[in-house]
């Protein structure tokens, strides 16, 4: 719970089910066990729903929503759309809220939720490469060195920064009109932006280049040793 607006899912688990025409079978003991082990692992989190693989909402998600509904109070329902029907992984949330006329037959109804997607740096890294795949032939892609990494990070902020030249451009010329919020998110940028000298920034980032590759030296030189120490041993 981030607070009482929002909530965050930061793990899950899959549960086996068989699905047909008219029922779902879902592996209630399976979920019970996994549930079990995972709070070992995170004891602070706690289950705040249930997510499907597919595009949209099927007639057996009531079934399902209904047993998470005794597990959680208002189970959120994640759809992971991995058909990639918009060309993308999209995400959607759900929760039920009851409908019908009181005391007659009454129905569930699914109403969406705004999704949020927070991701730390490191996390971002392994999307993209996986992402990178798509464009190889056999789907396969390997590691990039710590210096292509950098490469590839500069040569984006520099596709950045000429996107955001080139709107400026525009606006000054009477191509675009002007965005207020537009202006006022480059302000706050150009703020954040430490006031250093070029002779200063090549200075510091020689620096930290060093370091990087001092490290990397020190990565690979304990890697070969441990390597060695295994091979006398297995003598």
């Amino acid at each position: 719970m981030v607070d009482k607006h929002s909530v965050e899912v930061t793990n899950c688990f899959s549960v086996p089910h068989n699905e047909s025409e008219d029922e779902v079978a879902v592996d209630m003991e399976f979920a019970k066990n996994m549930y079990e082990l995972h709070k070992k692992v995170s004891p602070s989190e706690i289950i705040l729903g249930w997510y499907a693989t597919g595009h949209d909402i099927t007639e057996h998600s009531v079934l399902i929503h209904e047993y998470y509904s005794r597990e959680a109070h208002s189970p959120i329902h994640l759809t992971v759309d991995t058909s990639l029907q918009n060309g993308r992984m999209s995400i959607k949330a759900y929760v039920s809220a009851p409908m019908g006329v009181p005391g007659k037959t009454m129905g569930v109804m699914f109403t969406p939720l705004t999704v949020k997607y927070i991701y730390y740096d490191t996390e971002r890294i392994g999307v993209d490469l996986i992402m990178k795949t798509c464009f190889s032939p056999n789907r396969v892609i390997g590691l990039s060195s710590d210096l292509q990494q950098v490469g590839s990070a500069s040569a984006r902020i520099q596709d950045t920064l000429g996107m955001v030249l080139q709107y400026a451009e525009d606006v000054l010329s009477g191509k675009v009109s002007a965005d207020n919020t537009v202006g006022r998110f480059l302000m706050d940028l150009i703020n954040q932006v430490p006031k250093i000298s070029p002779e200063d920034f090549e200075t510091m980032l020689n620096s930290n280049i060093n370091d990087l590759l001092m490290v990397t030296y020190l990565a690979n030189l304990t890697q070969s040793q441990i390597a060695l120490n295994e091979k006398l041993l297995s003598l």
